[in-house]
């Protein structure tokens, strides 16, 4: 049985890498290095790129309607779960204040990352077998920024 639908995930998707984008321009601000600030621009725009891929494969998908009564608060529900999952606000701050280096935040970038593709590699079984090609699609991008962000660490 299918509890998800490859809309909810993608639309979780989104909001991961919106949140993701927050926290590597917010960081970039932080840095005095301005090496390392395109570094971390370069990683927000990677983020940004992400969200377009991902709201195109949205628009390529069936729209998900909430089998609830309450459709509008299930998916807030969710919302909130995926804000609460990898990059939520409050994280953001946390970090950005504890992080003092690029390496430090390119380890947290990393372990978000490893988070990610946990995440999308759990929910996947969950997500109708005929839309799990969309999920491998996210899980295949959230590999390769997790690359990019271990190449970048190498360099620092």
């Amino acid at each position: 049985m299918s509890l998800l639908s490859a809309s909810e995930v993608i639309q979780f998707a989104v909001r991961i890498e919106e949140n993701g984008f927050n926290f590597y321009n917010t960081f970039s601000e932080k840095l005095k290095s301005e090496e390392e600030k395109e570094i971390f621009r370069f990683l927000a725009d990677e983020e940004s790129k992400h969200v377009k891929t991902f709201e195109a494969m949205l628009k390529s998908v069936e729209k998900y309607e909430s089998p609830t009564s309450y459709p509008d608060e299930y998916f807030a529900y969710l919302q909130a779960y995926a804000d609460n999952l990898i990059f939520t606000k409050d994280k953001l701050d946390r970090e950005v204040a504890r992080i003092n280096s690029s390496k430090e935040a390119c380890d947290f970038g990393i372990r978000r990352e490893l988070d990610s593709i946990l995440y999308y590699q759990e929910i996947k079984p969950f997500v109708p077998e005929k839309e799990r090609d969309h999920i491998d699609t996210i899980i295949t991008e959230e590999r390769k920024h997790f690359l990019t962000l271990s190449d970048f660490k190498k360099k620092l």
